[in-house]
Protein backbone atom coordinates (compact mmCIF):
# COMPACT_ATOMS: atom_id res chain seq x y z
CA UNK A 1 0.00 0.00 0.00
CA UNK A 2 1.38 3.41 -1.02
CA UNK A 3 0.39 6.79 0.43
CA UNK A 4 1.66 10.00 -1.14
CA UNK A 5 4.56 8.20 -2.80
CA UNK A 6 5.54 6.41 0.43
CA UNK A 7 5.09 2.70 0.98
CA UNK A 8 3.02 1.86 4.04
CA UNK A 9 4.88 -0.53 6.35
CA UNK A 10 3.17 -3.75 7.37
CA UNK A 11 3.38 -5.25 10.84
CA UNK A 12 3.27 -8.72 9.28
CA UNK A 13 6.72 -7.96 7.86
CA UNK A 14 7.97 -5.76 10.70
CA UNK A 15 7.37 -8.57 13.21
CA UNK A 16 9.46 -10.94 11.08
CA UNK A 17 10.49 -13.97 13.14
CA UNK A 18 12.81 -15.46 10.51
CA UNK A 19 16.57 -15.57 11.06
CA UNK A 20 19.62 -15.40 8.78
CA UNK A 21 20.36 -19.02 9.67
CA UNK A 22 17.20 -21.09 10.04
CA UNK A 23 16.77 -21.82 13.71
CA UNK A 24 17.00 -25.42 14.92
CA UNK A 25 14.31 -24.60 17.49
CA UNK A 26 11.21 -26.52 16.38
CA UNK A 27 7.74 -26.53 17.83
CA UNK A 28 6.04 -29.78 18.66
CA UNK A 29 2.38 -30.38 19.43
CA UNK A 30 3.36 -31.01 23.05
CA UNK A 31 5.16 -27.66 23.28
CA UNK A 32 2.50 -25.54 21.62
CA UNK A 33 0.71 -24.56 24.82
CA UNK A 34 3.89 -23.16 26.45
CA UNK A 35 5.86 -22.06 23.44
CA UNK A 36 7.74 -18.75 23.34
CA UNK A 37 7.48 -16.50 20.32
CA UNK A 38 10.77 -15.98 18.49
CA UNK A 39 11.41 -12.55 20.02
CA UNK A 40 11.17 -14.01 23.50
CA UNK A 41 13.59 -16.68 22.30
CA UNK A 42 15.97 -13.84 21.24
CA UNK A 43 15.88 -12.53 24.80
CA UNK A 44 16.52 -15.94 26.32
CA UNK A 45 19.48 -16.66 24.07
CA UNK A 46 21.27 -13.36 24.85
CA UNK A 47 20.42 -12.61 28.49
CA UNK A 48 23.12 -14.94 29.83
CA UNK A 49 25.76 -14.04 27.24
CA UNK A 50 29.24 -12.66 27.91
CA UNK A 51 28.30 -9.49 26.01
CA UNK A 52 25.47 -8.73 28.42
CA UNK A 53 27.53 -9.69 31.49
CA UNK A 54 30.30 -7.28 30.49
CA UNK A 55 27.84 -4.39 30.79
CA UNK A 56 28.06 -4.69 34.59
CA UNK A 57 31.58 -3.19 34.37
CA UNK A 58 30.90 -0.51 31.77
CA UNK A 59 30.14 3.04 32.85
CA UNK A 60 26.76 4.70 32.55
CA UNK A 61 28.01 8.07 33.88
CA UNK A 62 30.62 7.25 36.54
CA UNK A 63 33.36 4.78 35.47
CA UNK A 64 35.26 2.31 37.67
CA UNK A 65 32.97 2.49 40.69
CA UNK A 66 33.99 0.31 43.64
CA UNK A 67 30.43 -0.11 44.90
CA UNK A 68 26.95 -0.77 43.51
CA UNK A 69 25.66 2.65 44.52
CA UNK A 70 25.12 4.00 41.01
CA UNK A 71 24.01 2.48 37.73
CA UNK A 72 26.19 0.63 35.26
CA UNK A 73 25.38 -0.07 31.61
CA UNK A 74 23.87 -3.36 32.74
CA UNK A 75 21.40 -1.93 35.25
CA UNK A 76 20.60 0.86 32.78
CA UNK A 77 19.90 -1.70 30.04
CA UNK A 78 17.68 -3.76 32.33
CA UNK A 79 15.60 -0.67 33.08
CA UNK A 80 15.37 0.27 29.39
CA UNK A 81 14.27 -3.29 28.62
CA UNK A 82 11.45 -3.04 31.17
CA UNK A 83 10.24 0.38 30.00
CA UNK A 84 10.45 -0.66 26.33
CA UNK A 85 8.30 -3.71 27.06
CA UNK A 86 5.74 -1.52 28.83
CA UNK A 87 5.61 0.90 25.89
CA UNK A 88 5.13 -2.04 23.53
CA UNK A 89 2.27 -3.43 25.62
CA UNK A 90 0.43 -0.09 25.75
CA UNK A 91 0.86 0.56 22.03
CA UNK A 92 -0.02 -3.03 21.14
CA UNK A 93 -3.24 -2.95 23.17
CA UNK A 94 -4.21 0.33 21.48
CA UNK A 95 -3.65 -1.26 18.07
CA UNK A 96 -5.75 -4.25 19.17
CA UNK A 97 -8.70 -1.92 19.74
CA UNK A 98 -8.76 -0.80 16.12
CA UNK A 99 -8.25 -4.32 14.82
CA UNK A 100 -4.72 -3.81 13.52
CA UNK A 101 -3.17 -6.12 16.13
CA UNK A 102 -4.27 -9.27 17.87
CA UNK A 103 -2.98 -10.37 21.28
CA UNK A 104 -0.25 -12.49 19.69
CA UNK A 105 1.06 -9.44 17.81
CA UNK A 106 1.17 -7.45 21.05
CA UNK A 107 3.16 -10.20 22.73
CA UNK A 108 5.58 -10.28 19.82
CA UNK A 109 6.11 -6.52 19.99
CA UNK A 110 6.66 -6.80 23.74
CA UNK A 111 9.25 -9.55 23.32
CA UNK A 112 11.00 -7.68 20.53
CA UNK A 113 11.34 -4.46 22.52
CA UNK A 114 12.28 -6.24 25.74
CA UNK A 115 15.18 -7.83 23.84
CA UNK A 116 16.14 -4.62 22.02
CA UNK A 117 16.17 -2.71 25.31
CA UNK A 118 18.51 -5.24 26.91
CA UNK A 119 21.01 -5.22 24.03
CA UNK A 120 20.85 -1.60 22.86
CA UNK A 121 24.16 -0.68 24.55
CA UNK A 122 26.19 -3.85 23.96
CA UNK A 123 28.48 -2.02 21.54
CA UNK A 124 29.50 0.77 23.91
CA UNK A 125 33.29 0.80 24.48
CA UNK A 126 35.02 1.25 27.86
CA UNK A 127 34.46 4.63 29.55
CA UNK A 128 31.06 5.22 27.99
CA UNK A 129 30.41 7.73 25.24
CA UNK A 130 33.80 9.29 25.83
CA UNK A 131 35.33 5.99 24.70
CA UNK A 132 33.57 6.45 21.36
CA UNK A 133 35.18 9.88 21.00
CA UNK A 134 38.61 8.45 21.78
CA UNK A 135 38.28 5.80 19.03
CA UNK A 136 37.10 8.41 16.50
CA UNK A 137 39.94 10.79 17.31
CA UNK A 138 42.51 7.99 17.23
CA UNK A 139 41.40 6.91 13.76
CA UNK A 140 41.59 10.47 12.47
CA UNK A 141 44.92 11.33 14.08
CA UNK A 142 46.72 8.04 13.46
CA UNK A 143 45.22 5.96 10.66
CA UNK A 144 43.94 8.74 8.37
CA UNK A 145 47.06 10.79 8.97
CA UNK A 146 49.24 7.87 7.84
CA UNK A 147 47.10 7.30 4.74
CA UNK A 148 47.34 10.95 3.72
CA UNK A 149 51.07 11.09 4.38
CA UNK A 150 51.49 8.06 2.13
CA UNK A 151 49.19 9.53 -0.55
CA UNK A 152 48.59 13.32 -0.44
CA UNK A 153 45.65 12.84 -2.85
CA UNK A 154 43.99 10.15 -0.79
CA UNK A 155 40.19 10.36 -0.79
CA UNK A 156 38.30 8.95 2.14
CA UNK A 157 36.16 5.85 1.59
CA UNK A 158 33.18 4.39 3.41
CA UNK A 159 35.59 2.18 5.37
CA UNK A 160 37.23 5.34 6.75
CA UNK A 161 33.94 6.95 7.73
CA UNK A 162 32.98 3.74 9.55
CA UNK A 163 35.72 4.40 12.13
CA UNK A 164 35.89 8.18 11.85
CA UNK A 165 32.27 8.21 13.09
CA UNK A 166 32.56 5.11 15.29
CA UNK A 167 29.43 4.62 17.36
CA UNK A 168 28.45 2.02 19.94
CA UNK A 169 25.04 1.57 18.32
CA UNK A 170 26.69 0.49 15.09
CA UNK A 171 29.08 -1.83 16.92
CA UNK A 172 26.01 -3.28 18.62
CA UNK A 173 24.68 -4.64 15.32
CA UNK A 174 28.08 -6.19 14.57
CA UNK A 175 28.15 -7.90 17.96
CA UNK A 176 24.77 -9.60 17.70
CA UNK A 177 25.16 -10.59 14.03
CA UNK A 178 28.77 -11.80 14.20
CA UNK A 179 30.88 -11.33 17.32
CA UNK A 180 28.59 -12.95 19.91
CA UNK A 181 29.64 -16.30 18.52
CA UNK A 182 27.57 -19.28 19.57
CA UNK A 183 28.57 -21.98 17.14
CA UNK A 184 29.00 -20.30 13.77
CA UNK A 185 29.54 -16.99 11.94
CA UNK A 186 26.02 -15.65 12.56
CA UNK A 187 26.55 -14.38 16.10
CA UNK A 188 23.43 -14.57 18.23
CA UNK A 189 21.41 -15.22 15.04
CA UNK A 190 18.55 -12.95 16.08
CA UNK A 191 15.27 -12.53 14.24
CA UNK A 192 15.18 -9.95 11.45
CA UNK A 193 12.58 -8.01 13.44
CA UNK A 194 14.84 -7.61 16.46
CA UNK A 195 17.85 -6.68 14.30
CA UNK A 196 15.84 -3.99 12.48
CA UNK A 197 14.65 -2.53 15.78
CA UNK A 198 18.16 -1.78 17.10
CA UNK A 199 19.17 0.21 13.98
CA UNK A 200 18.53 3.80 15.10
CA UNK A 201 19.98 5.45 11.99
CA UNK A 202 19.13 3.34 8.93
CA UNK A 203 21.86 4.53 6.55
CA UNK A 204 25.59 4.05 6.08
CA UNK A 205 28.48 6.14 7.37
CA UNK A 206 28.88 8.14 4.15
CA UNK A 207 25.29 9.37 4.33
CA UNK A 208 25.69 10.02 8.07
CA UNK A 209 27.07 13.48 7.37
CA UNK A 210 23.46 14.64 7.10
CA UNK A 211 22.58 13.50 10.65
CA UNK A 212 25.26 14.63 13.12
CA UNK A 213 27.60 11.90 11.85
CA UNK A 214 25.27 9.20 13.14
CA UNK A 215 24.82 6.05 11.08
CA UNK A 216 23.48 2.53 11.44
CA UNK A 217 25.83 -0.04 9.96
CA UNK A 218 29.38 -0.63 8.78
CA UNK A 219 30.30 -1.53 5.23
CA UNK A 220 31.19 -4.97 6.57
CA UNK A 221 27.52 -5.59 7.47
CA UNK A 222 25.94 -4.34 4.23
CA UNK A 223 24.88 -7.84 3.16
CA UNK A 224 23.12 -8.36 6.48
CA UNK A 225 21.36 -5.00 6.15
CA UNK A 226 20.12 -5.92 2.67
CA UNK A 227 18.54 -9.07 4.12
CA UNK A 228 16.99 -7.15 7.02
CA UNK A 229 15.42 -4.58 4.69
CA UNK A 230 14.09 -7.29 2.38
CA UNK A 231 12.56 -9.37 5.17
CA UNK A 232 10.97 -6.50 7.12
CA UNK A 233 9.80 -4.27 4.25
CA UNK A 234 12.10 -1.45 5.36
CA UNK A 235 14.63 0.42 3.27
CA UNK A 236 17.52 2.85 3.56
CA UNK A 237 16.48 5.88 5.62
CA UNK A 238 13.29 4.32 7.06
CA UNK A 239 13.24 3.31 10.72
CA UNK A 240 11.42 0.34 12.12
CA UNK A 241 8.43 1.80 14.05
CA UNK A 242 9.50 -0.09 17.19
CA UNK A 243 12.82 1.79 17.10
CA UNK A 244 10.98 4.99 18.05
CA UNK A 245 9.68 3.24 21.15
CA UNK A 246 13.14 1.84 21.96
CA UNK A 247 14.76 5.26 21.74
CA UNK A 248 12.00 6.79 23.88
CA UNK A 249 12.56 4.09 26.52
CA UNK A 250 16.30 4.82 26.54
CA UNK A 251 15.70 8.56 26.93
CA UNK A 252 13.05 8.12 29.64
CA UNK A 253 15.42 5.98 31.68
CA UNK A 254 18.72 7.82 31.41
CA UNK A 255 17.33 11.37 31.70
CA UNK A 256 15.89 10.59 35.14
CA UNK A 257 18.41 8.01 36.32
CA UNK A 258 21.47 10.17 35.62
CA UNK A 259 20.01 12.85 37.88
CA UNK A 260 19.25 10.33 40.64
CA UNK A 261 22.79 8.93 40.43
CA UNK A 262 24.26 12.44 40.49
CA UNK A 263 22.29 13.17 43.66
CA UNK A 264 23.41 9.87 45.22
CA UNK A 265 27.03 10.78 44.51
CA UNK A 266 26.52 14.15 46.17
CA UNK A 267 27.22 16.23 43.08
CA UNK A 268 23.73 17.62 42.42
CA UNK A 269 22.24 20.00 45.06
CA UNK A 270 18.84 18.40 44.63
CA UNK A 271 16.39 20.63 46.49
CA UNK A 272 17.90 23.73 44.88
CA UNK A 273 17.58 22.28 41.39
CA UNK A 274 14.14 20.85 42.10
CA UNK A 275 12.90 24.28 43.20
CA UNK A 276 14.15 25.69 39.89
CA UNK A 277 12.33 22.97 37.96
CA UNK A 278 9.12 23.55 39.91
CA UNK A 279 9.24 27.32 39.34
CA UNK A 280 9.74 26.85 35.59
CA UNK A 281 7.40 23.94 34.89
CA UNK A 282 5.11 23.57 37.92
CA UNK A 283 2.50 25.95 36.53
CA UNK A 284 2.14 24.04 33.23
CA UNK A 285 -1.02 21.98 33.26
CA UNK A 286 0.58 18.88 31.75
CA UNK A 287 3.16 18.72 34.55
CA UNK A 288 0.74 19.55 37.37
CA UNK A 289 0.41 15.91 38.38
CA UNK A 290 4.18 15.46 38.78
CA UNK A 291 4.72 18.45 41.03
CA UNK A 292 1.33 18.11 42.72
CA UNK A 293 2.05 14.50 43.74
CA UNK A 294 5.45 15.45 45.12
CA UNK A 295 4.00 18.36 47.10
CA UNK A 296 1.32 16.11 48.58
CA UNK A 297 3.79 13.55 49.93
CA UNK A 298 4.85 14.04 53.53
CA UNK A 299 8.33 12.67 54.10
CA UNK A 300 9.01 10.94 57.42
CA UNK A 301 10.22 13.52 59.94
CA UNK A 302 12.64 10.99 61.43
CA UNK A 303 14.59 10.79 58.18
CA UNK A 304 18.07 12.23 57.97
CA UNK A 305 18.63 15.02 55.48
CA UNK A 306 20.38 12.60 53.16
CA UNK A 307 17.46 10.16 53.33
CA UNK A 308 15.00 12.99 52.60
CA UNK A 309 16.99 14.05 49.53
CA UNK A 310 17.34 10.51 48.13
CA UNK A 311 13.68 9.67 48.76
CA UNK A 312 12.51 12.89 47.12
CA UNK A 313 14.67 12.51 44.00
CA UNK A 314 13.59 8.88 43.65
CA UNK A 315 9.92 9.90 43.79
CA UNK A 316 10.59 12.65 41.26
CA UNK A 317 12.22 10.08 38.97
CA UNK A 318 9.24 7.74 39.26
CA UNK A 319 6.64 10.45 38.56
CA UNK A 320 8.56 11.89 35.61
CA UNK A 321 9.13 8.47 34.07
CA UNK A 322 5.43 7.64 34.44
CA UNK A 323 4.49 10.90 32.75
CA UNK A 324 7.02 10.48 29.90
CA UNK A 325 5.82 6.93 29.19
CA UNK A 326 2.30 8.29 28.63
CA UNK A 327 3.66 11.17 26.56
CA UNK A 328 5.69 8.83 24.30
CA UNK A 329 2.73 6.51 23.70
CA UNK A 330 0.44 9.45 22.93
CA UNK A 331 2.92 10.86 20.41
CA UNK A 332 3.44 7.45 18.76
CA UNK A 333 -0.31 7.01 18.26
CA UNK A 334 -0.81 10.60 17.10
CA UNK A 335 2.01 10.30 14.56
CA UNK A 336 1.20 6.69 13.71
CA UNK A 337 0.41 7.19 10.02
CA UNK A 338 3.60 9.17 9.42
CA UNK A 339 5.65 6.58 11.31
CA UNK A 340 4.14 3.73 9.31
CA UNK A 341 4.87 5.33 5.95
CA UNK A 342 8.38 6.53 6.82
CA UNK A 343 7.52 10.23 6.92
CA UNK A 344 8.02 10.95 10.63
CA UNK A 345 11.29 12.85 10.40
CA UNK A 346 11.62 14.20 13.95
CA UNK A 347 12.66 10.76 15.23
CA UNK A 348 11.57 11.74 18.74
CA UNK A 349 8.44 10.66 20.60
CA UNK A 350 9.26 13.06 23.47
CA UNK A 351 9.24 16.17 21.30
CA UNK A 352 6.38 17.72 23.29
CA UNK A 353 8.51 17.69 26.43
CA UNK A 354 11.71 18.96 24.85
CA UNK A 355 12.04 21.97 27.14
CA UNK A 356 11.76 19.94 30.37
CA UNK A 357 14.10 17.26 29.04
CA UNK A 358 16.75 19.80 28.02
CA UNK A 359 16.61 21.34 31.48
CA UNK A 360 17.06 17.96 33.15
CA UNK A 361 19.94 17.04 30.85
CA UNK A 362 21.60 20.36 31.63
CA UNK A 363 21.56 19.55 35.34
CA UNK A 364 23.50 16.34 34.68
CA UNK A 365 25.94 18.05 32.33
CA UNK A 366 26.75 20.83 34.79
CA UNK A 367 27.12 18.77 37.95
CA UNK A 368 28.08 15.26 36.76
CA UNK A 369 29.83 15.28 33.41
CA UNK A 370 31.91 18.28 34.47
CA UNK A 371 32.82 16.99 37.95
CA UNK A 372 36.46 16.23 38.80
CA UNK A 373 35.83 12.50 39.18
CA UNK A 374 34.35 12.03 35.70
CA UNK A 375 36.84 14.37 34.00
CA UNK A 376 39.80 12.65 35.67
CA UNK A 377 38.59 9.20 34.70
CA UNK A 378 37.98 10.38 31.13
CA UNK A 379 41.61 11.53 30.97
CA UNK A 380 42.62 8.07 32.22
CA UNK A 381 40.25 6.45 29.71
CA UNK A 382 41.72 8.49 26.87
CA UNK A 383 45.23 7.28 27.64
CA UNK A 384 44.20 3.66 28.20
CA UNK A 385 42.15 3.29 25.01
CA UNK A 386 44.55 5.25 22.77
CA UNK A 387 47.62 3.36 23.90
CA UNK A 388 45.87 0.00 23.54
CA UNK A 389 44.80 0.99 20.02
CA UNK A 390 48.37 2.06 19.20
CA UNK A 391 49.89 -1.16 20.54
CA UNK A 392 47.60 -3.48 18.59
CA UNK A 393 47.62 -1.31 15.46
CA UNK A 394 51.41 -1.18 15.30
CA UNK A 395 51.62 -4.92 15.81
CA UNK A 396 48.98 -5.94 13.26
CA UNK A 397 49.11 -3.34 10.51
CA UNK A 398 52.81 -2.77 10.03
CA UNK A 399 53.93 -6.41 10.27
CA UNK A 400 54.08 -9.36 7.90
CA UNK A 401 51.38 -11.96 8.56
CA UNK A 402 54.01 -14.61 9.32
CA UNK A 403 55.41 -12.41 12.10
CA UNK A 404 51.92 -11.72 13.47
CA UNK A 405 51.20 -15.45 13.76
CA UNK A 406 54.59 -16.23 15.34
CA UNK A 407 54.21 -16.18 19.12
CA UNK A 408 57.99 -16.01 19.56
CA UNK A 409 57.81 -12.47 18.11
CA UNK A 410 56.48 -9.40 19.98
CA UNK A 411 53.80 -8.86 17.32
CA UNK A 412 52.72 -12.48 17.62
CA UNK A 413 52.38 -12.18 21.38
CA UNK A 414 50.15 -9.11 20.96
CA UNK A 415 48.00 -10.84 18.34
CA UNK A 416 47.69 -13.91 20.57
CA UNK A 417 45.98 -11.77 23.25
CA UNK A 418 42.97 -11.07 21.04
CA UNK A 419 39.91 -13.25 21.69
CA UNK A 420 39.63 -16.22 19.35
CA UNK A 421 36.06 -15.46 18.29
CA UNK A 422 37.09 -11.96 17.14
CA UNK A 423 39.94 -13.46 15.11
CA UNK A 424 37.58 -16.06 13.66
CA UNK A 425 35.16 -13.38 12.42
CA UNK A 426 37.97 -11.17 11.07
CA UNK A 427 39.22 -14.04 8.92
CA UNK A 428 35.84 -15.36 7.83
CA UNK A 429 34.98 -14.67 4.19
CA UNK A 430 31.21 -14.16 4.10
CA UNK A 431 31.15 -14.15 0.29
CA UNK A 432 32.74 -17.58 0.02
CA UNK A 433 31.41 -18.94 3.31
CA UNK A 434 34.80 -20.08 4.59
CA UNK A 435 37.76 -18.91 6.63
CA UNK A 436 40.71 -17.06 5.10
CA UNK A 437 44.32 -16.91 6.16
CA UNK A 438 45.61 -13.81 7.93
CA UNK A 439 47.58 -13.05 4.78
CA UNK A 440 44.37 -12.48 2.82
CA UNK A 441 42.47 -10.12 5.10
CA UNK A 442 42.51 -6.37 4.50
CA UNK A 443 43.64 -3.53 6.75
CA UNK A 444 39.95 -2.71 7.16
CA UNK A 445 39.40 -6.21 8.58
CA UNK A 446 42.41 -5.81 10.88
CA UNK A 447 41.19 -2.47 12.24
CA UNK A 448 37.78 -4.03 12.82
CA UNK A 449 39.56 -6.80 14.71
CA UNK A 450 41.42 -4.29 16.89
CA UNK A 451 38.34 -2.14 17.56
CA UNK A 452 36.15 -5.20 18.16
CA UNK A 453 38.56 -6.42 20.82
CA UNK A 454 39.17 -3.10 22.58
CA UNK A 455 35.62 -1.74 22.41
CA UNK A 456 34.38 -5.05 23.84
CA UNK A 457 36.49 -4.66 26.98
CA UNK A 458 35.05 -3.67 30.33
CA UNK A 459 36.40 -0.53 31.98
CA UNK A 460 38.40 -2.54 34.52
CA UNK A 461 39.84 -5.01 32.02
CA UNK A 462 40.96 -2.21 29.70
CA UNK A 463 42.86 -0.58 32.58
CA UNK A 464 44.30 -3.90 33.71
CA UNK A 465 45.52 -4.89 30.22
CA UNK A 466 46.98 -1.42 29.68
CA UNK A 467 48.94 -1.67 32.94
CA UNK A 468 50.28 -5.09 31.96
CA UNK A 469 51.34 -4.08 28.47
CA UNK A 470 53.16 -0.92 29.58
CA UNK A 471 54.79 -2.69 32.52
CA UNK A 472 52.95 -1.00 35.41
CA UNK A 473 51.59 -4.35 36.57
CA UNK A 474 53.04 -7.77 35.92
CA UNK A 475 50.74 -10.64 34.96
CA UNK A 476 49.70 -12.68 37.98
Amino acid sequence: MTIGGYTMLKWKDLLCEDRIRTSSRKKTEQQDYVTRNEFEADYDRIVGSSSVRRLQDKAQVFPLQKNDFVRTRLTHSMEVSAIARSLAKTVGMSLEKNGEFNREDTEKLMGMLQTAGLIHDLGNPPFGHYGETVIRNWYKEVVLKEKKEHDPHYKMKQEDYDFLYFDGNVQNLRIVTKLQTLNDQYGANFTYGTLATIIKYPYNSVNSKNEKNKFGYYKSEEDIITKIWRQTGLKEGVRHPATFLLEAADDIVYICDDIEDGVKKGYIPWFKEYDNLEKEFGTEEKYAEIFGNLKAIQLNKDMTEEERILTHVRLFRNFVQGYLIKSAVKCFLNEYDKIMNGQYELNDLLKNDEKLIKKMKKITVIYCFACDEVLTLEVVGNRVIRELLDIFYNALITSNYKIIEDTTKYEGKIYHMISDNYKYIAKFDYNKGKSRTLENITDYDKIHLIVDFISGMTDSYAVLLYKKLVGINLPE
